[in-house]
């Protein structure tokens, strides 16, 4: 089948290598453009996605927007009969969704229509869920609101980061994807429409989420923690009153009568923090001090202790 692919980041580079190694013909790929990156901003860092469509040999386009027509015309002249998007980061107009006769299709890493949005993996987290997974769906004009065509759960791990699981998901993406598209071309796919009231969102993540609420339970911290894991980073200013990373860290049964926030015990396990309960604290295991390396608990404290 001939399919255009739409993607940028590490996550969707498993979509366009299983598509491609499935015997598809990849007309072209379209991604975000380089990034200026460097001190000076002089050097354009390429997208993974645009990095291993040039080794297997696509074209790449990289338009600026996709409402001027330029990009319509684009996909014009590659006659897509599929168009697979995952993470491209832009929106597609409605003149390119109705363009590919087999429609326009999109890799997203939650179970929808639960998150909804740019973030979900680490919203995921966030609030504590057990399962994530990945959808297939049929892209509509409404922000993934289209038709399920295929989806699978995974559990998240007790400790799993956004990192980790992002990696987890970029591969089950994949492996989705291909199966999908080999339905489409077959056109035995099932398109199954969305109950848009059990619709949850995954907004994009900001620095101002940083800080930490030490009110909220010790897991409800950790949870923070990891799902931001690594951008923007859970940060706290209870340690020195000044904003520290926090990179590492654990939940521990143990009491404690202090209030949130309140460091009950600093030593080589870690640093103990008290947090909106009695029966638990969360043990900082990695921190980052401003201007300088992520560093154990453990060396922080060799340089810095904390009498209690």
């Amino acid at each position: 089948m001939r399919i255009v692919f739409m993607g940028t980041p590490a996550f969707a580079v498993p979509s366009l290598e299983g598509l491609a190694k499935a015997g598809h013909q990849i007309a072209g790929v379209f991604s975000q453009p380089d990034k200026p990156v460097g001190r000076h901003h002089n050097k354009l860092q390429p997208t993974p996605v645009k990095e291993r469509a040039l080794v297997l040999g696509v074209p790449v386009y990289q338009p600026a927007t996709l409402r001027d027509g330029a990009a319509l015309a684009i996909l014009r002249e590659l006659d897509p009969e599929l168009v697979v998007v995952a993470a491209y980061g832009r929106f597609l107009p409605d003149d390119i969704l109705a363009l590919p006769p087999k429609g326009c299709v999109n890799v997203h890493s939650s179970l929808l229509p639960k998150y909804r949005g740019s973030a979900p993996i680490n919203w995921a987290i966030l609030n504590g869920e057990r399962v994530t997974g990945v959808t297939i769906q049929r892209m509509v004009h409404d922000m993934d609101a289209g038709d399920i065509i295929l989806q699978r759960s995974t559990p998240i791990g007790e400790a799993e980061d956004a990192s980790a699981l992002y990696d987890r998901l970029a591969e089950l993406g994949g492996g989705l994807a291909v199966e999908a598209a080999a339905q489409i071309e077959a056109g035995t796919a099932i398109y199954t429409p969305q109950d848009h009231t059990q619709a949850t969102q995954a907004p994009m993540l900001s620095k101002a989420m940083s800080p930490v609420d030490w009110t909220r339970t010790a897991q409800e911290v950790f949870n923070h923690i990891r799902g931001l894991y690594p951008w923007p980073g859970a940060s706290t200013t209870a340690i020195t009153g000044e904003p520290i990373k926090l990179w590492g860290a654990q939940v521990v049964e143990k009491h404690t009568d202090a209030g949130p926030g309140t460091i009950v015990a600093a030593g080589k396990q870690g640093i103990d923090v008290a947090c909106g309960e009695f029966n638990h604290i969360l043990r900082i295991l990695e921190l980052q001090p401003p201007g300088k390396k992520r560093m154990t608990a453990a060396a922080y404290l060799a340089g810095n202790p904390i009498q209690i």
